[in-house]
């Protein structure tokens, strides 16, 4: 059987690009194509037969409009000989060229967020260099009905779908108009896990790129006013404003390496995840797979995984005032972390792969 694997792009680590090294782990031999690779970013692919086209060769200047560039690459990639193709998207690559015995399965992390979820954002900051915003929202604002209309179009040629969590599901009924399985991502569990001599734990701690949509204000002035230790892991444009608001009990870490993340998701009480409506939310199952309870904003990604007085509570409105009261409400003597290691089992790499070769393998028995 010819197998081929296709993705956005590989240009860093985070969640889509490790289910990328699952699919390339359950089929070694397979091509993957992209969008770009970035060899020095990302190490995980040294193995594999990484293809690109000429959207590798752009000068960065052209970075900010791949997005109309991606979707005219994808929509002429023909991949037309091969047995199965499978698509790891959360925008163009699902668009790929497939004949009549191919097989397109495509794992959705989320229908293009740019186009539906989170088009008022992206309008408001559309991250151009300083004078170009303006040009950026007109482009935007004329284009995205037609590309909305291409997406759709892209969304109904993967024979299945496959969404990465209910929230993310819902999303692909709703936009798509198209029904799906779920399969949770992978998370490197192994990573996070306590050590036979765990550290005491203290305080609060919050991890994540510092830009509005993380909504890591909310934990910082809830901290702050609390007067409750809080450690800020990460940086971004918000990281001044964060610093400004913040009280003397919040330690703000701008460098840390991996290890150091996993040690401080392993000491602390527990992890705030405040962030707007995740997909699903990597980050949080990495905090209960070392024992820690997550305090979530109760929409989207982290319903799956955060049951409210086992694995975490959930505040239900993005307010200072609304996590100050779950802050105030959360007794860790509650909470029992290895219950909560056992709970993020559910999220691990073997779990994904079993899970998908269950989908790939009834796709094929639906073909034939």
């Amino acid at each position: 059987m010819k197998v081929a694997i296709v993705c956005d792009w590989l240009t860093g680590i985070g969640g889509a690009e490790r289910v990328v090294l699952e699919l390339h782990r359950l089929y070694p031999e397979a091509p993957i194509y992209t969008s770009q690779y970035d060899a020095k970013k990302i190490d995980w692919f040294t193995d594999a037969d990484v293809r690109t086209g000429w959207l590798q060769k752009l000068p960065k200047g052209l970075k900010k409009f791949l997005p109309v560039l991606r979707a005219w690459y994808f929509s002429h990639l023909d991949l037309s000989e091969y047995d199965l193709v499978i698509s790891s998207s959360g925008a163009e690559a699902k668009a790929i060229k497939t004949g009549p015995k191919t097989i397109h399965i495509c794992y959705c992390h989320s229908p293009t967020h740019y186009y539906w979820i989170r088009y008022d954002e992206y309008l408001e900051r559309p991250g151009f260099p300083q004078g170009f915003n303006w040009l950026a929202r007109l482009g935007l604002r004329l284009l995205v009905a037609p590309l909305k209309r291409w997406d759709k179009v892209a969304a109904s040629r993967p024979d299945v779908m496959v969404a990465n969590s209910t929230h993310t599901q819902a999303m692909i009924k709703k936009y798509y108009h198209r029904e799906s399985s779920i399969v949770f991502p992978p998370v490197d569990l192994e990573h996070f896990k306590l050590t036979s001599k765990p550290e005491p734990r203290h305080g609060f701690v919050v991890v994540g790129r510092q830009t509005p949509y993380k909504r890591i204000d909310l934990a910082v002035a809830a901290c702050t006013e609390l007067g409750v230790p809080l450690v800020v892991i990460g940086n971004g444009p918000e990281h001044r404003r964060l610093e400004k608001m913040a009280g003397r009990n919040v330690t703000f870490l701008t460098n840390t390496t991996d290890a150091d993340k996993a040690r401080h998701l392993q000491t602390a009480l527990a992890f705030i995840f405040p962030t707007n409506v995740e997909d699903f939310g990597v980050t949080g199952v990495e905090a209960m797979a070392a024992g820690t309870p997550v305090i979530a904003y109760g929409k989207g990604g982290p319903l799956d995984y955060v049951i409210p007085g086992k694995t975490g509570l959930l505040f239900e409105k993005q307010s200072v005032e609304s996590l100050v009261k779950t802050l105030s409400d959360f007794n860790p003597n509650r909470f029992d972390n290895a219950t909560i290691t056992k709970e993020a089992a559910r999220f691990s790499a073997t779990v994904f792969r079993s899970s998908m070769e269950s989908i790939i393998k009834q796709a094929l028995t639906n073909k034939h």
